[in-house]
């Protein structure tokens, strides 16, 4: 019996100061530290995100952002930004840039060849490299870029 008055006298005594370590850590007052409280309420309720429709003043600033300057990107910009995510590292089968012996045989070809390929897809590589922004144009730069840094 004795045994058990102390295991319970212990447990309460824990309890207590779990509770009163938890009060000091918590930057709530008293009354907003349940889970019931309004202010978790509150929490639970809120939005995890927000649409921003085209014609609405944060619709312009995304429009804006997403516009640019205009101007197409450069190859090596094009290349950085979607084309080294294979060319680099050589998944899938992908040469790698500035491995002169893997792109001979495709230089050989013609840059028209290599941009025709690059532009529709060719084998394992996706048409436009997976970069789905991307012009002609753009797509026509970054395989220079590719040539150049691989002859």
């Amino acid at each position: 019996m004795k045994k058990l008055l102390s295991a319970s006298l212990v447990l309460l005594a824990t309890l207590f100061a779990g509770t009163a370590v938890a009060a000091e850590n918590s930057s709530y007052p008293l009354g907003q530290r349940s889970i019931f409280s309004d202010r978790a309420t509150a929490e639970r309720l809120a939005p995890v995100g927000s649409v921003c429709v085209e014609g609405e003043e944060c619709g312009a600033q995304v429009a804006a952002a997403e516009a640019g300057s205009g101007e197409p990107r450069s190859g090596e910009q094009v290349y950085n930004s979607g084309c080294a995510a294979c060319h680099a590292s050589g998944a899938a089968g992908a040469p790698k840039l500035g491995d002169s012996a893997a792109w001979a045989p495709r230089i050989d070809k013609g840059i028209d060849t290599l941009v025709k390929h690059a532009y529709e897809g060719f084998n394992a590589m996706p048409a436009k490299g997976m970069c789905a922004d991307c012009s002609e144009e753009e797509i026509h730069a970054a395989v220079e870029y590719i040539v150049g840094q691989s002859k």
